[in-house]
């Protein structure tokens, strides 16, 4: 199984540990991994500003970095739901279609493909999860709390394979922590708003850590947290997943 690492332009640039984490993850799954250096972006932000005609460079570009893999997987539920929905090429479409359907979120990736059903990994502390928008109603990671269906969470099961961690309950499992990308750029106020209300859900029930599939999300939240001197950390699942 041959595997292209996607890393999220954001992830390469402020966290690499959590792109490094899900390298070391896949490889102790024997996945043979490469990492495209030639990649970018893949267009998320320009398309979801209502520019996605200008990402016609970044879709070629993707296609050929990854078209020659089994699967590609990425640690970003927000970048894979891109790509899933909106990678085309009008010169080769073909190729696009075909990408499209190869593309997963890293918990997706160990669940659905590898299904993993236990982890060499401890992480000896209390842990909230966020449920990122795209990743749970996107790419239907968690079943979501509306829905009068069997509750789910495919990286919820992954986080109670991990010896000493202790996954606490939240009030409101799955609401939207305000980031939204641009969104919290465009709308300040409301995107600040729903993110300290996001934290406090976490807080209020004694997280020690945030983590969850989407590191923006988690950016955002880290943010909120450092402004009021709190001493909760966020950390992708990755590198819980990966702890030992």
């Amino acid at each position: 199984m041959k595997v292209g690492l996607f890393i999220p332009c954001y992830v390469d640039q402020f966290y690499p540990n959590a792109a490094i984490a899900t390298l070391q993850l896949l490889e102790k799954f024997g996945v043979e991994v490469t990492y495209p250096l030639s990649q970018t972006c893949c267009g998320q932000p320009m398309a979801n500003s209502g520019y996605e005609h200008l990402t016609k460079g970044c879709n070629e570009l993707f296609i050929k970095n990854f078209e020659s893999f089994d699967y590609i997987v990425a640690p970003s539920g927000s970048c894979v739901l891109h790509v899933r929905e909106h990678l085309h090429d009008a010169a080769n479409e073909e190729a696009a279609t075909v990408l499209r359907h190869k593309v997963y979120e890293l918990t997706s990736f160990l669940t659905d493909i590898l299904q993993v059903k236990e982890l060499n990994a401890r992480f000896p502390h209390r842990v909230g999860m966020h449920q990122s928008c795209h990743g749970q109603r996107g790419l239907k990671l968690s079943q979501m709390s509306e829905l009068v269906a069997e509750p789910f969470s495919k990286p919820g099961s992954l986080l109670k394979m991990v010896k000493d961690l202790d996954l606490i309950e939240l009030g409101r499992t799955d609401e939207c922590c305000g980031f939204g990308g641009t969104f919290c750029v465009t709308e300040e106020a409301v995107s600040a708003k729903m993110g300290k209300d996001r934290v406090a859900d976490h807080l209020h029930h004694g997280a020690e850590y945030i983590t969850g599939v989407d590191m923006s999300c988690l950016m955002h939240m880290e943010g909120i947290l450092k402004r009021a001197g709190s001493k909760v950390k966020v950390i992708h699942i990755a590198e819980i997943l990966n702890a030992e």
